[in-house]
């Protein structure tokens, strides 16, 4: 006769792996999208200096009016998503589909991650600065202070600053002897996903998938890049008409920019000797359409 092995199902969810919010401290919310879509942020220019003549009527010089210049930010990311769990489903399957649990990774997942590619994509599109050049383990650090140097050389302030480096950067870089004996590797730091720190600088690891092909890491300041968050909606509906179960529903209106004035603050390395047209400064798309 056959035999019939029993089996079992844990109750145990063999989770995926997930990266908290890694940007969140490389952008600011000093601008006030409340009730608007769209923020205007002047920017104005200065008067060039003249020599002084001691007669006439334009000792100073010709007066010019001064003018200004207009940045618009429009809003433009508008993205959810929706799920249902049925209740058999949830209870045939040891309770492992909870709806709370489920949103949850959602949000772990898929939203947050999003977001961070996002504007990962905005700061390389719009730096003020782009080097170029292979990483090895001989330049790493170098090509860092590289972009250090280049954000101070345009004034960029130096308090502040966070870098974000990608895979092949930071295997390099921690082979680097000049990384070995100068960069801080505290294991006090505060900020999610830091390995390390050069020039008072954290340096954020990010997962190949983050970065536009190409990126080896990007130096950047908060000031440089505001991004507002005007929604941010999560829904469980237990029961809701037609179905026996849950419904999922969640909705987030984002978008990042870099102000005109502050693209100084940003340098971005590729790995490619071209590194091409990074795309419209001011509308990077979205990168994670397909």
């Amino acid at each position: 006769m056959p035999v019939n092995l029993a089996s079992k199902y844990s109750p145990l969810v063999d989770e995926r792996f997930y990266k908290a919010a890694l940007t969140s401290g490389a952008v600011n919310q000093r601008y006030d999208w409340a009730g608007v879509n769209t923020v205007n942020v002047y920017s104005i220019p200065t008067s060039p200096m003249n020599n002084y003549v001691r007669s006439g009527d334009k000792r100073y010089g010709t007066p010019e009016e001064l003018g200004n210049d207009l940045q618009s930010m429009d809003v433009k990311q508008d993205r959810a998503f929706t799920f249902t769990i049925d209740r058999g489903n949830n209870m045939e399957t040891m309770g492992v589909m909870e709806s709370g649990a489920a949103l949850s990774r959602q949000l772990n997942e898929v939203v947050i991650p999003e977001v961070d590619i996002y504007r990962l994509a905005v700061f390389a599109a719009n730096a003020g600065t782009t080097g170029s050049g292979v990483i090895t383990r001989d330049n790493a650090y170098e090509m860092f202070l590289d972009g250090a140097v280049a954000l101070s050389d345009k004034k960029a302030p130096l308090a502040g600053r966070i870098a974000f480096i990608g895979p092949n950067f930071y295997k390099f870089i921690r082979l680097d002897d000049s990384f070995i004996k100068k960069a801080d590797m505290s294991q006090q730091m505060l900020i999610n996903g830091a390995v390390g720190m050069v020039e008072n600088i954290p340096l954020i690891f990010v997962p190949s998938t983050y970065f536009v092909p190409g990126v080896e890491f990007i130096i950047t300041h908060p000031i440089a890049s505001p991004s507002p968050v005007r929604l941010t909606d999560y829904k469980i509906h237990d029961n809701p008409p037609g179905i026996n179960g849950w419904l999922i529903e969640g909705r987030i209106i984002y978008d990042c920019f870099t102000l005109n004035n502050k693209k100084d603050a940003i340098y971005v390395h590729m790995s490619d000797a071209d590194p091409g047209d990074p795309g419209d400064p001011g509308d990077p798309g979205d990168p994670n359409e397909t």
